[in-house]
């Protein structure tokens, strides 16, 4: 029964890492739920402590994905827009690797700010700051994921 407990756990943990680049999979949740089935394993390998250290971290991430864009977009006047520009241009850059995964969601923030009726600098700077929010973001789930990925591991 471990073994299945163990791929299970792998799959999340890779779908997790998956997850931080995309917008609609919760990426360090899936990890955290690949630390926990490695529990169910005969000899759990986590104590307590790690546990809720790690869920707590993996629902901090969830909450700020959301809110780190969005403080992006305000601090350099942009709308919500920009935002869902943003998100829909990473959903397009996924098929364009290595680079749409960079000028997808700019460009998408931008078209998004457009949309709102901003002029184009203007629709620039806030495509900006959203690109920013949402670069910080994916990069502190990546971290998270890989650290929790570490750490299932180096368990097995």
């Amino acid at each position: 029964m471990d073994i299945i407990w163990i791929i299970l756990g792998v799959i999340l943990i890779i779908s997790g890492f998956i997850g931080s680049f995309l917008p609609l999979i919760p990426g360090p949740p899936l990890s955290f739920l690949g630390l926990l089935t490695l529990q169910l394993t005969k000899h759990p390998p986590f104590s307590f402590g790690f546990l809720v250290f790690w869920a707590a971290a993996a629902l901090l991430l969830l909450v700020l994905d959301n809110l780190i864009p969005a403080y992006g977009t305000k601090k350099s006047g942009g709308s919500p827009w920009g935002i869902g520009g943003s998100m829909l241009g990473l959903a397009i850059g996924i098929f364009f690797p290595p680079f749409g995964f960079i000028i997808g969601p700019l460009t998408g923030a931008f078209i998004g700010e457009l949309l709102a009726g901003k002029n184009s600098q203007r629709a620039f700077k806030s495509a900006l700051g959203s690109f920013l929010g949402f670069l910080t973001s994916t990069l502190l789930k990546i971290i998270a994921c890989v650290f929790m990925g570490y750490y299932f591991f180096m368990a097995l």
